[in-house]
């Protein structure tokens, strides 16, 4: 493994689990400082002890926690090189429009998109003053399709995460920072197992047109972050960084 984040200070949400504990570990292999955020603490702790980094405990959605999270990480590590906006959630009552309802709507919206723009605004200000920096905020393949089997909050906050991801990344490129949205398709995590715990028929039904004939792994996309934050993507911004097995450019799938 290389050490292209060597000295470098990385904040991850949902540091606890999934893609954030995955990514979390692969940059502390690539030799960064990891702030490790989750609102879970046992598993946020867990995840910084592991990696020999920083826990901070915070609710990504309130901004005066996540103004905190910025202020913790330049305190120890003297500045933030790098931020993976991570987390997110996808509950059972996010479903088709006509079964969604307004608070399941608030709920996901406040998580999955308020979330990362709050995360981007305080991760920039600090950007800013030090010279540059890497920002990955995590969208999705459903940003740039559309499923029959809808979850419409998550659908909707993802696109808006990809969205936001394009204008920043235009708007603070001259300025060092680079800005952009990582895509994964369908990954092998608990939030996904426990979906479609719920439904095996819906996963089978959206398995059938991965052309790749499986999930992907959360290491697999962490490899993904660690490259994105990294000087080997130094002319890479305001992308839509699709890792997703295919999926979004299939139209049949292989037999």
């Amino acid at each position: 493994m290389s050490n292209r984040l060597e000295g470098r200070t990385a904040v991850v949400t949902g540091a606890g689990g999934g893609i954030g504990l995955a990514t979390s570990r692969r940059f502390a292999t690539e030799g960064a400082n990891v702030v490790c955020v989750d609102l879970d603490a046992a598993a946020g702790e867990k995840a910084a002890a592991e990696v020999g980094g920083q826990f901070v405990q915070a609710d990504v959605s309130d901004e005066a926690q996540v103004k905190v999270v910025f202020e913790q990480a330049v305190e120890r590590y003297g500045r933030v090189h790098v931020a993976f906006n991570n987390a997110g959630i996808s509950p059972p009552d996010d479903d088709s429009i006509l079964d969604t309802g307004l608070e399941a709507w608030d709920r996901v919206q406040r998580v999955n998109l308020t979330s990362v723009y709050l995360c981007c605004k305080y991760a920039i200000e600090h950007m800013r003053s030090a010279g540059g920096g890497s920002i990955i905020n995590t969208a999705s393949f459903v940003a740039v399709l559309g499923s029959a089997t809808s979850q419409i909050s998550y659908t909707a906050s993802k696109g808006g995460v990809l969205a936001m991801s394009r204008e920043l990344g235009v708007q603070f490129a001259r300025e060092g920072i680079r800005v952009n949205a990582l895509c994964p398709g369908p990954i092998n995590t608990p939030l996904l197992q426990e979906l479609f715990a719920k439904d095996p028929d819906r996963a089978a039904r959206r398995m059938v047109h991965i052309p790749m004939g499986r999930f992907g792994e959360a290491d697999e996309i962490a490899g993904a972050v660690a490259f994105l934050a990294s000087d080997d993507a130094s002319f890479i911004t305001a992308s839509t960084f699709l890792v997703d097995g295919g999926i979004s450019a299939a139209y049949v799938t292989p037999l």
